[in-house]
């Protein structure tokens, strides 16, 4: 039996919840582009995750509610769009063909980063992920071409697809809603000591830039 939208949410917040504390924050060099998942989110904003809130907390979240607007779109695609799930089913073989697939099977917190750093001036990558992926790709053969009727009808479908999954996205939202107090909750517990932690850290070697073991005497 299919499970309703409010136990995939709830269930997707547990996930979520149980994840949680074992975030660490980054200390790695930080990206200079904004995440296209993560920035403006609608369901960001509807669990209260704001700009405030580190990025690999929000993208763990957002992940994990955009598998479930997903999920509903490929189920109401495979009912109601037959010619983009001929499209979807040609495009899931040729992905299938592929001997590389790096982005494939990724847990929530990291499916759709990057999948290389951002490059150093002066210190050229060697080799990039996405590069071999992009070399394993030339072996694969396109998809057919596409008539102009066809692709019209397509553009059609792939519409329909679009306004559906803003509709069960808005429904994700409201959802979202009910669950805002335990998010919040677990952001205080979890991530703020480990930020504060971080600041005081920063603030000592601000202090004693030349020897921070003396900021304590």
């Amino acid at each position: 039996m299919e499970r309703s939208l409010e136990t995939q949410v709830s269930q997707a917040v547990d996930a979520w919840l149980a994840w949680l504390p074992r975030w660490e924050p980054a200390t790695h060099r930080g990206r200079v582009a904004p995440c296209r998942r993560c920035f403006g989110s609608p369901i960001l904003s509807a669990a209260g995750l704001g700009a405030d809130v580190p990025h690999g907390v929000q993208h763990g979240l957002s992940t994990r509610m955009k598998s479930i607007v997903d999920h509903a779109v490929t189920t109401y695609t495979a009912l109601n769009l037959p010619m983009l799930q001929a499209e979807l089913d040609q495009q899931a073989a040729r992905n299938r063909a592929r001997s590389y697939r790096p982005s494939e099977g990724l847990p929530p917190e990291f499916d759709g980063l990057p999948l290389d750093p951002d490059p150093v001036p002066g210190s050229p990558f060697l080799f990039t992920i996405a590069g071999l992926a992009q070399e394993a790709d030339k072996g694969v053969p396109d998809l057919p071409p596409l008539s102009d009727e066809a692709k019209a009808a397509l553009r059609q479908e792939v519409g329909l697809a679009d306004d559906y999954a803003n509709m069960v996205g808005r429904e994700v939202c409201t959802v979202l809603l009910h669950h805002r107090l335990r998010i919040q909750a677990a952001v205080t517990e979890y991530v703020e000591p480990q930020i504060a932690a971080m600041l005081e850290e920063l603030s000592r070697s601000l202090d004693a830039p030349f020897d921070p073991g003396d900021a304590s005497t």
